[in-house]
């Protein structure tokens, strides 16, 4: 197949991933995105998310694969490529007493989970080593990802194969097709526009909403990463730690607030979510409670969440070939290799039927 002109729209975790196969496929990509990495903007959530490897794949069966596929590569290059800012981390994962196992927490808290095989070292944790008010436990090796190392990272590697980097507003999706490096028209525009694909001309996705997260940013080290399947103060409320790579500090979490776009931090929220933290894992401040964490910051990002699923499909409009990918919730990083194989693999049919007409 001929190199085409491609323009991906936005330089988010997809975006940039699937630039990056696009690249190495050896299209010429021109990545046009309002925010690059570097930036910390509430439209913008890759830099904000904590991220990690914890299989949410009940709600949308393809994610189930794209998660599938995309460990192995995470794994690698935790374990062999240190500058992209990823490390192996051990994970311990609770179910709360009293609190049904609803939502995506259900495959994630099984003792039989798909992805048993798919990780490393999973096993049951006996009762006798679980925290107070916790009735089960799994354990396993995951990976947890310094998103200020990484997305600099892809970014790097996508201009090692010749990706062109714009910054600009994209208003209607097939505007971008005018806005490839070469000054010609492109033969074909990825949408990787996240949570604004609610908003972007063309395309105005009702399903995408935000589900607002907030976190806690501290310098404590954590010895594991930990969640449970719920907090007893609402369903919206959640209780995770993970330590970012390269000394990216550790994420204190969080909660899942559907339909809630503000960027504003709810203090008392903050507290909740220290507090249930410190409790699962005294080990942060040596028994010293919340007065012990060495916090560097608060932080609110809004997760690209989509009703029925994330979207990977290809469609014409306005005369211009588009392929999507975007609404990947709060799983964008942990299947980001899945996503964007079948995003070019999308790419690639939708250039094999425009040669052929």
């Amino acid at each position: 197949m001929s190199r085409a002109k491609i323009v991906v729209i936005g330089a988010g975790v997809a975006g940039l991933t699937t630039a990056l196969l696009l690249a190495k496929k050896r299209h010429h990509v021109t990545v046009v995105a309002k925010h690059m990495p570097g930036d910390y903007d509430i439209e913008y959530t890759s830099p904000w998310a904590g991220a990690n490897y914890f299989p949410f794949s009940f709600e949308h069966e393809p994610a189930r694969k794209w998660e599938r596929e995309t460990f192995p590569e995470l794994w690698r290059l935790a374990t062999q490529v240190p500058e992209a800012g990823i490390h192996v981390q051990d994970a311990r994962l609770y179910v709360t007493e009293g609190v049904p196992v609803t939502g995506f927490m259900k495959e994630l808290m099984a003792t039989d989970p798909w992805f048993k095989n798919i990780v490393h070292d999973f096993q049951v944790i006996d009762k006798s080593k679980l925290p107070k008010g916790m009735v089960s436990g799994t354990a396993f090796k995951s990976v947890c990802i310094n998103t200020a190392i990484y997305l600099p990272y892809l970014l790097g590697q996508a201009l090692l194969r010749g990706v062109v980097f714009k910054r600009a507003s994209v208003n209607h999706v097939a505007d971008a097709a005018d806005m490839h490096s070469s000054s010609t028209k492109a033969d074909l525009v990825v949408n990787c526009s996240g949570l604004m694909a609610c908003k972007l001309g063309g395309v105005e996705d009702k399903k995408v909403i935000p589900a607002r997260g907030q976190i806690v940013l501290v310098r404590n080290e954590a010895p594991a990463m930990y969640t449970t399947s719920a907090v007893h103060e609402g369903d919206d409320e959640m209780m995770y730690i993970m330590m970012r790579a390269a000394g990216g500090g550790t994420i204190l979490g969080g909660c899942y607030q559907k339909g809630n776009w503000s960027p504003d931090i709810d203090h008392n929220l903050a507290n909740r979510i220290m507090k249930r933290c410190v409790d699962i894992c005294p080990e942060l401040t040596g028994g010293k409670g919340i007065e012990g964490l060495d916090i560097i910051r608060h932080g609110v990002g809004l997760r690209p969440w989509r009703e029925g699923g994330a979207r990977i499909e290809k469609e014409t409009i306005d005369g211009v070939n588009v392929v999507h990918n975007y609404g990947a919730a709060g799983w964008g990083y942990q299947a980001s290799y899945g996503m964007s194989e079948d995003t070019v693999e999308l790419v690639e049919e939708s250039l094999k039927l425009q040669a052929q007409l």
